[in-house]
């Protein structure tokens, strides 16, 4: 699979999580474990993991300006993280709006960087 195409699907990932944590919250249940929540996270964390490992190895051949590889780590990290807390009312409204600004902010950076080559 094309880091491009993957880059693309992570940003609607994050804004369909982002959509989950909205819906949980109105609705104040945590969602299934074994039915939403474990299905979902598994394939997202398959998706974040191919990701991440093809994001670092096109970082060390083109040296794209403004990305770390420590932002690539974190953004993996974050995003499998609120692929879980998405479906939990009481996870916090503040820390979770800024891991997935901070999440599409790296993508869409990724994103434009992979636009040039």
């Amino acid at each position: 699979m094309d880091l491009k195409l993957l880059t693309s699907e992570l940003l609607e990932m994050n804004e369909e999580i982002l959509r989950i944590y909205k819906e949980t919250r109105e609705r104040g249940e945590e969602g299934d474990f074994y039915n939403e929540v474990k299905p979902f996270a598994d394939d997202a964390k398959e998706r974040i993991d191919r990701w991440r490992d093809m994001a670092l190895q096109w970082m060390k051949e083109d040296r794209p300006k403004n990305l770390h590889p420590s932002q690539i780590m974190n953004t993996a990290e974050n995003l499998e993280m609120i692929s879980i807390q998405a479906f939990f009312p009481k996870a916090s409204y503040k820390r979770f709006i800024s891991h997935s600004q901070s999440i599409h902010y790296v993508l869409k950076t990724a994103l434009d960087q992979l636009s040039k080559c």
